[in-house]
């Protein structure tokens, strides 16, 4: 295998790009597949690999993305393999094993990524390093406008809510990606969901001063209700009421588990003591009952309630059953739960009033669980200043009489 086959390879991949030029390419361009082909070597360095993986994962960023010359976007990978056999077979100690190696890393490429081996692994990674960058806010633009171009139309509708479905659903294979660039991804979807919010206020406040005849204006009012703006506050009224629920729980669970060791402690340390220094049951009574009180109002708090799981055909004619929460259904058949969900999809008025209902039936029990949890805190708070008060005021009492105080430094030196 000839020392040169690096430099052969970039120089065909480049005269391509050359030759076949491709004006609507503003993002799967040469450009594109040259910070592939570096972020490629880069993880690839990372990792140490052989000669032979190394090649292979090379010459496939050079030629993932030449279909593009000559192809659509959806079969972009099965012709960027077709060139790359064509040029490989004609270099001089390449065998069928290697090149299937590199149709298989820029196969795998195609999204949903679903990568077989360490190569394609890095491969994908290298494909959408921009994910986790800065620069994902210009490459972003450029994808836009390249769909734009190529006449991809139904790619282009709802551009910023797909972005931000792809970036959550997308995943970095190596775990060198993983520590480098998610959080940087993580930050671009923030970017996106602020941009989507944006888009949905400015819309609204559109459709607030827009006047026109009573017939234009109950059309419209019919078509907001489906508009984007009012499907993103939605969406994003129910993700915030989730990442509320989580807080919720882990309050709960760091009450739980801190009055927990707190208990264990004080039943391993002041139980033994309380013969020899009777003064401290009163203190440590209270600090126990405070602990556990906690302890119960934690555990109401994120303790769930079930419905009776099931529904009727008349409550879903008539539009009283939530369907989108499984303590309405999970004890119904499977044919049932599927006539009764096809019913809702078909109807927006019903669809929407279920989201709505939703949304309320999770504020009520985010109120219930905060309400709780709020008092919990108060008695832990509270019942920690008392015991503690307790402590100092039976130590200070103790220290008072004279006949204790050869029987304290006896039992243990100290009055706590």
């Amino acid at each position: 295998m000839s020392d040169n086959i690096y430099k052969r390879v970039s120089n065909h991949v480049t005269h391509l790009f050359g030759e076949y030029p491709h004006p609507n390419l503003i993002f799967h361009n040469l450009t594109h597949t040259k910070k592939v082909v570096e972020r490629a070597q880069e993880i690839a360095a990372h990792y140490q690999l052989s000669e032979k993986d190394t090649l292979t994962i090379y010459v496939a960023a050079w030629f993932h993305d030449t279909g593009h010359l000559f192809t659509d976007l959806e079969k972009h990978e099965e012709k960027g393999i077709e060139l790359m056999r064509e040029y490989m077979l004609k270099e001089d100690g390449i065998n069928e094993e290697l090149i299937n190696s590199i149709a298989g890393c820029i196969m795998a490429t195609h999204l949903p990524h679903q990568p077989k081996n360490s190569m394609e692994e890095i491969l994908c990674d290298a494909d959408t390093y921009h994910f986790g960058t800065k620069e994902f806010k210009h490459t972003n633009k450029q994808v836009k406008k390249e769909f734009e171009l190529r006449g991809y139309n139904s790619l282009l509708n709802d551009w910023t809510f797909n972005t931000i479905d792809l970036l959550e659903k997308h995943i970095f294979c190596t775990s060198y990606c993983k520590i480098l660039l998610d959080v940087g991804k993580r930050k671009n979807i923030e970017w996106l969901k602020g941009k989507d919010q944006k888009k949905m206020v400015d819309n609204t406040h559109h459709d607030m001063f827009d006047i026109g005849s009573g017939e234009e204006r109950n059309a419209k009012e019919k078509s907001n209700l489906l508009s984007r703006g009012v499907q993103t506050m939605l969406r994003l009224t129910s993700s915030n009421h989730f990442h509320l629920s989580e807080m919720a729980d882990r309050k709960a669970n760091i009450l739980i588990s801190v009055n927990s060791i707190i208990i264990g402690v004080i039943l391993s340390l002041l139980i033994d003591k309380l013969p020899d220094d009777p003064y401290l049951t009163i203190p440590t009574i209270i600090f126990l009952a405070s602990c556990l009180t906690t302890i119960i109002i934690a555990i109401l708090a994120t303790r769930p309630k079930i419905t009776e799981g099931i529904f009727s055909k008349e409550d879903i004619l008539n539009k009283k059953t939530n369907l989108l929460f499984f303590g309405n259904f999970y004890r119904s058949s499977l044919e049932e739960y599927q006539w009764a969900m096809a019913t809702l999809m078909k109807d927006n008025e019903y669809l929407y009033s279920a989201i709505v209902k939703d949304i309320h039936q999770i504020g009520v029990v985010l109120g219930r669980k905060y309400k709780l949890i709020r008092l919990a805190y108060n008695v832990f708070m509270v019942g920690l200043i008392f015991s503690v008060v307790a402590f100092f005021v039976a130590a200070l009492i103790n220290y008072g009489h004279p006949a204790n105080v050869t029987t304290i430094t006896n039992a243990s030196g100290t009055p706590l």
